[in-house]
Protein backbone atom coordinates (compact mmCIF):
# COMPACT_ATOMS: atom_id res chain seq x y z
CA UNK A 1 0.00 0.00 0.00
CA UNK A 2 1.18 3.52 -0.74
CA UNK A 3 2.31 5.49 2.26
CA UNK A 4 0.25 8.69 2.16
CA UNK A 5 2.77 10.41 4.39
CA UNK A 6 5.56 9.93 1.84
CA UNK A 7 4.09 10.81 -1.55
CA UNK A 8 6.68 13.08 -3.07
CA UNK A 9 6.18 15.37 -6.04
CA UNK A 10 7.94 14.12 -9.15
CA UNK A 11 11.06 15.94 -10.27
CA UNK A 12 12.68 13.99 -13.11
CA UNK A 13 10.12 14.42 -15.92
CA UNK A 14 12.59 14.42 -18.78
CA UNK A 15 10.78 17.34 -20.40
CA UNK A 16 12.16 17.83 -23.88
CA UNK A 17 13.34 14.22 -24.18
CA UNK A 18 10.89 12.33 -26.40
CA UNK A 19 9.75 8.87 -25.37
CA UNK A 20 11.14 6.25 -27.80
CA UNK A 21 8.67 4.85 -30.31
CA UNK A 22 10.73 2.11 -31.94
CA UNK A 23 8.88 0.39 -34.76
CA UNK A 24 5.67 2.44 -34.59
CA UNK A 25 5.05 6.15 -34.77
CA UNK A 26 2.77 6.52 -31.75
CA UNK A 27 3.93 6.87 -28.17
CA UNK A 28 3.49 3.79 -26.00
CA UNK A 29 2.04 1.67 -28.80
CA UNK A 30 4.99 -0.27 -30.17
CA UNK A 31 4.11 -3.54 -28.45
CA UNK A 32 0.42 -3.60 -29.32
CA UNK A 33 -1.17 -6.10 -31.69
CA UNK A 34 -1.43 -5.31 -35.40
CA UNK A 35 -5.16 -4.63 -35.19
CA UNK A 36 -4.70 -2.12 -32.38
CA UNK A 37 -1.99 -0.32 -34.34
CA UNK A 38 -4.17 -0.29 -37.43
CA UNK A 39 -7.02 1.36 -35.53
CA UNK A 40 -4.72 3.89 -33.88
CA UNK A 41 -3.28 4.72 -37.31
CA UNK A 42 -6.77 5.69 -38.43
CA UNK A 43 -7.26 8.01 -35.46
CA UNK A 44 -3.78 9.59 -35.50
CA UNK A 45 -2.28 10.79 -38.76
CA UNK A 46 0.95 8.78 -39.21
CA UNK A 47 2.56 11.75 -40.97
CA UNK A 48 2.22 14.02 -37.93
CA UNK A 49 1.40 11.62 -35.10
CA UNK A 50 -1.55 13.87 -34.22
CA UNK A 51 -5.31 13.98 -34.46
CA UNK A 52 -8.26 16.36 -34.56
CA UNK A 53 -11.14 14.53 -32.95
CA UNK A 54 -14.61 16.03 -33.33
CA UNK A 55 -16.54 15.38 -30.12
CA UNK A 56 -20.33 15.39 -30.27
CA UNK A 57 -21.15 12.93 -27.53
CA UNK A 58 -22.49 15.71 -25.30
CA UNK A 59 -26.09 14.63 -25.77
CA UNK A 60 -25.56 11.40 -23.83
CA UNK A 61 -25.66 13.41 -20.60
CA UNK A 62 -26.76 16.92 -21.68
CA UNK A 63 -29.48 16.21 -24.25
CA UNK A 64 -29.94 18.64 -27.18
CA UNK A 65 -27.54 21.30 -25.95
CA UNK A 66 -26.62 24.24 -28.19
CA UNK A 67 -24.95 23.16 -31.40
CA UNK A 68 -26.05 19.53 -31.30
CA UNK A 69 -29.80 19.97 -31.47
CA UNK A 70 -29.71 18.55 -35.00
CA UNK A 71 -26.64 16.41 -35.60
CA UNK A 72 -27.60 15.99 -39.25
CA UNK A 73 -27.53 19.76 -39.81
CA UNK A 74 -24.71 20.89 -37.51
CA UNK A 75 -22.25 18.00 -37.26
CA UNK A 76 -22.50 15.95 -40.45
CA UNK A 77 -21.20 18.84 -42.63
CA UNK A 78 -18.08 19.01 -40.41
CA UNK A 79 -17.16 15.33 -40.62
CA UNK A 80 -14.98 15.71 -43.70
CA UNK A 81 -12.65 18.06 -41.79
CA UNK A 82 -12.13 15.78 -38.75
CA UNK A 83 -9.59 13.00 -38.32
CA UNK A 84 -11.84 11.07 -35.94
CA UNK A 85 -15.41 11.26 -34.63
CA UNK A 86 -16.29 10.90 -30.95
CA UNK A 87 -19.94 10.09 -30.39
CA UNK A 88 -22.42 7.72 -28.76
CA UNK A 89 -23.77 4.66 -30.53
CA UNK A 90 -27.36 5.87 -30.90
CA UNK A 91 -26.37 8.99 -32.81
CA UNK A 92 -23.79 7.06 -34.81
CA UNK A 93 -26.36 4.57 -36.05
CA UNK A 94 -29.08 7.14 -36.61
CA UNK A 95 -27.27 10.07 -38.17
CA UNK A 96 -23.62 9.53 -39.14
CA UNK A 97 -23.30 8.39 -42.78
CA UNK A 98 -21.42 5.07 -42.98
CA UNK A 99 -19.94 6.40 -46.22
CA UNK A 100 -18.02 9.10 -44.33
CA UNK A 101 -15.16 6.61 -43.85
CA UNK A 102 -13.98 8.32 -40.67
CA UNK A 103 -12.70 6.41 -37.64
CA UNK A 104 -14.96 6.50 -34.61
CA UNK A 105 -14.02 6.77 -30.95
CA UNK A 106 -17.20 5.40 -29.43
CA UNK A 107 -18.50 6.75 -26.14
CA UNK A 108 -18.86 3.47 -24.31
CA UNK A 109 -20.11 4.25 -20.82
CA UNK A 110 -23.45 5.67 -19.74
CA UNK A 111 -25.81 5.73 -16.83
CA UNK A 112 -26.53 9.23 -15.55
CA UNK A 113 -27.45 12.70 -16.82
CA UNK A 114 -26.61 16.23 -15.71
CA UNK A 115 -29.86 16.17 -13.68
CA UNK A 116 -28.42 13.62 -11.26
CA UNK A 117 -25.04 12.64 -9.80
CA UNK A 118 -22.70 11.92 -12.69
CA UNK A 119 -20.32 9.01 -13.30
CA UNK A 120 -22.36 6.13 -11.88
CA UNK A 121 -21.95 4.49 -15.27
CA UNK A 122 -21.73 1.06 -16.81
CA UNK A 123 -19.76 0.03 -19.91
CA UNK A 124 -21.47 -1.16 -23.10
CA UNK A 125 -20.88 -4.63 -24.50
CA UNK A 126 -17.66 -4.62 -26.53
CA UNK A 127 -19.44 -6.59 -29.25
CA UNK A 128 -21.49 -3.52 -30.07
CA UNK A 129 -18.28 -1.56 -30.60
CA UNK A 130 -17.05 -4.37 -32.85
CA UNK A 131 -20.28 -4.32 -34.87
CA UNK A 132 -19.97 -0.55 -35.25
CA UNK A 133 -16.36 -0.94 -36.43
CA UNK A 134 -15.16 1.44 -33.73
CA UNK A 135 -11.51 2.41 -33.90
CA UNK A 136 -11.49 3.12 -30.14
CA UNK A 137 -13.83 3.22 -27.18
CA UNK A 138 -13.95 6.02 -24.61
CA UNK A 139 -14.63 5.55 -20.89
CA UNK A 140 -14.84 8.23 -18.19
CA UNK A 141 -12.59 7.97 -15.13
CA UNK A 142 -13.42 10.12 -12.11
CA UNK A 143 -10.19 10.42 -10.15
CA UNK A 144 -10.50 12.07 -6.75
CA UNK A 145 -14.26 11.62 -6.43
CA UNK A 146 -14.78 9.35 -3.42
CA UNK A 147 -18.25 8.31 -4.59
CA UNK A 148 -17.28 7.19 -8.08
CA UNK A 149 -13.51 6.78 -8.38
CA UNK A 150 -13.39 3.01 -7.74
CA UNK A 151 -16.44 2.43 -9.93
CA UNK A 152 -15.07 4.33 -12.89
CA UNK A 153 -11.57 2.85 -12.59
CA UNK A 154 -13.21 -0.59 -12.61
CA UNK A 155 -15.11 0.45 -15.75
CA UNK A 156 -11.84 1.38 -17.42
CA UNK A 157 -10.24 -1.90 -16.39
CA UNK A 158 -13.22 -3.83 -17.77
CA UNK A 159 -13.12 -1.86 -21.01
CA UNK A 160 -9.37 -2.48 -21.42
CA UNK A 161 -9.83 -6.22 -20.89
CA UNK A 162 -12.59 -6.31 -23.51
CA UNK A 163 -10.72 -4.01 -25.87
CA UNK A 164 -7.55 -6.08 -25.73
CA UNK A 165 -9.55 -9.22 -26.51
CA UNK A 166 -11.15 -7.54 -29.53
CA UNK A 167 -8.22 -5.43 -30.75
CA UNK A 168 -9.90 -2.11 -29.93
CA UNK A 169 -7.92 0.67 -28.18
CA UNK A 170 -9.40 2.42 -25.13
CA UNK A 171 -9.36 6.14 -24.37
CA UNK A 172 -9.52 7.08 -20.69
CA UNK A 173 -11.37 10.38 -20.26
CA UNK A 174 -10.49 12.21 -17.05
CA UNK A 175 -13.51 13.70 -15.32
CA UNK A 176 -13.13 16.86 -13.30
CA UNK A 177 -15.37 17.16 -10.25
CA UNK A 178 -16.45 20.39 -8.63
CA UNK A 179 -13.81 20.06 -5.94
CA UNK A 180 -10.94 18.96 -8.19
CA UNK A 181 -7.96 21.26 -8.66
CA UNK A 182 -7.41 21.96 -12.35
CA UNK A 183 -3.64 21.79 -12.13
CA UNK A 184 -0.74 19.76 -13.50
CA UNK A 185 -0.48 17.67 -10.35
CA UNK A 186 -4.10 16.51 -10.57
CA UNK A 187 -4.12 15.97 -14.33
CA UNK A 188 -0.77 14.21 -14.12
CA UNK A 189 -2.18 11.83 -11.51
CA UNK A 190 -5.41 11.21 -13.44
CA UNK A 191 -3.66 10.71 -16.79
CA UNK A 192 -1.03 8.37 -15.38
CA UNK A 193 -3.71 6.36 -13.56
CA UNK A 194 -5.58 5.86 -16.84
CA UNK A 195 -2.42 4.75 -18.63
CA UNK A 196 -1.31 2.46 -15.79
CA UNK A 197 -4.71 0.75 -15.94
CA UNK A 198 -4.31 0.09 -19.65
CA UNK A 199 -5.72 3.08 -21.53
CA UNK A 200 -4.08 3.47 -24.96
CA UNK A 201 -5.07 7.16 -25.21
CA UNK A 202 -5.86 9.69 -22.49
CA UNK A 203 -8.16 12.67 -22.87
CA UNK A 204 -7.60 15.40 -20.30
CA UNK A 205 -7.49 19.16 -19.90
CA UNK A 206 -4.70 21.61 -20.64
CA UNK A 207 -3.22 23.48 -17.70
CA UNK A 208 -0.06 25.36 -16.82
CA UNK A 209 2.80 22.88 -16.53
CA UNK A 210 1.13 20.61 -19.09
CA UNK A 211 4.50 19.49 -20.45
CA UNK A 212 4.94 17.55 -17.18
CA UNK A 213 1.53 15.90 -17.57
CA UNK A 214 2.51 14.75 -21.07
CA UNK A 215 6.02 13.67 -20.08
CA UNK A 216 4.86 11.38 -17.28
CA UNK A 217 2.05 9.78 -19.31
CA UNK A 218 3.38 6.88 -21.41
CA UNK A 219 0.56 7.00 -23.98
CA UNK A 220 -0.73 9.80 -26.25
CA UNK A 221 -2.72 12.61 -24.66
CA UNK A 222 -5.41 14.58 -26.46
CA UNK A 223 -6.87 17.66 -24.83
CA UNK A 224 -10.53 18.37 -24.23
CA UNK A 225 -11.75 21.68 -25.58
CA UNK A 226 -14.02 22.30 -22.60
CA UNK A 227 -16.45 25.18 -22.52
CA UNK A 228 -16.86 27.53 -25.48
CA UNK A 229 -14.10 30.11 -25.77
CA UNK A 230 -13.65 32.96 -28.26
CA UNK A 231 -12.11 31.50 -31.41
CA UNK A 232 -8.66 33.02 -30.95
CA UNK A 233 -8.51 31.74 -27.36
CA UNK A 234 -9.53 28.23 -28.43
CA UNK A 235 -6.85 28.22 -31.14
CA UNK A 236 -4.30 29.44 -28.60
CA UNK A 237 -5.35 26.62 -26.25
CA UNK A 238 -4.80 24.06 -29.00
CA UNK A 239 -1.44 25.58 -29.93
CA UNK A 240 -0.11 25.63 -26.36
CA UNK A 241 -1.22 22.04 -25.81
CA UNK A 242 0.49 20.83 -28.99
CA UNK A 243 3.65 22.77 -28.15
CA UNK A 244 3.62 21.09 -24.73
CA UNK A 245 3.54 17.65 -26.32
CA UNK A 246 -0.14 16.80 -26.72
CA UNK A 247 -0.91 14.42 -29.58
CA UNK A 248 -4.05 16.23 -30.62
CA UNK A 249 -7.33 17.74 -29.56
CA UNK A 250 -10.80 16.35 -28.97
CA UNK A 251 -12.95 19.45 -29.42
CA UNK A 252 -16.69 19.82 -29.43
CA UNK A 253 -18.25 23.06 -28.22
CA UNK A 254 -15.33 25.17 -29.44
CA UNK A 255 -16.12 23.87 -32.92
CA UNK A 256 -19.87 23.33 -33.20
CA UNK A 257 -20.77 26.41 -31.13
CA UNK A 258 -18.47 28.63 -33.20
CA UNK A 259 -20.08 31.22 -35.43
CA UNK A 260 -18.57 29.33 -38.38
CA UNK A 261 -17.93 25.73 -37.32
CA UNK A 262 -16.48 24.54 -40.65
CA UNK A 263 -13.93 27.36 -40.66
CA UNK A 264 -13.08 26.70 -37.04
CA UNK A 265 -12.37 22.98 -37.36
CA UNK A 266 -10.13 23.65 -40.35
CA UNK A 267 -8.22 26.30 -38.40
CA UNK A 268 -7.81 23.89 -35.47
CA UNK A 269 -6.55 21.27 -37.92
CA UNK A 270 -3.94 23.69 -39.23
CA UNK A 271 -2.68 24.31 -35.69
CA UNK A 272 -2.50 20.58 -34.91
CA UNK A 273 -1.05 19.26 -38.17
CA UNK A 274 0.73 22.24 -39.71
CA UNK A 275 1.95 24.06 -36.62
CA UNK A 276 0.20 27.33 -37.40
CA UNK A 277 0.46 29.86 -34.62
CA UNK A 278 -2.77 31.15 -33.06
CA UNK A 279 -2.77 34.46 -34.93
CA UNK A 280 -2.13 32.68 -38.24
CA UNK A 281 -4.87 30.16 -37.58
CA UNK A 282 -7.28 32.92 -36.56
CA UNK A 283 -6.56 34.69 -39.85
CA UNK A 284 -7.28 31.41 -41.63
CA UNK A 285 -10.56 31.16 -39.72
CA UNK A 286 -11.55 34.69 -40.76
CA UNK A 287 -10.59 34.03 -44.38
CA UNK A 288 -12.62 30.82 -44.51
CA UNK A 289 -15.68 32.23 -42.83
Amino acid sequence: MADLDDIRDGREYGVGVAQRTDGFFLKGSNNLDWGMKDRLSRIFNPATGRTVMLAFDHGFIMGPTSGVERIDLSIVPLIEHADCLMCARGVLRALVPPTSRKPVCLRSDAGTSILTELNHNVVIDIQDAVKLNASAIAVMVSVGDAATEAETVANLYQAVDAGQASGIPVMGVTAVGKDMARDARYFGLASRLCAENGANIVKTYYTEGFEKVVACCPVPIVIAGGKKLPELEALDLAYRAIQSGASGVDMGRNVFQSEKPAAMIQAVGAVVHQGLKPAEAFQMFNDLK
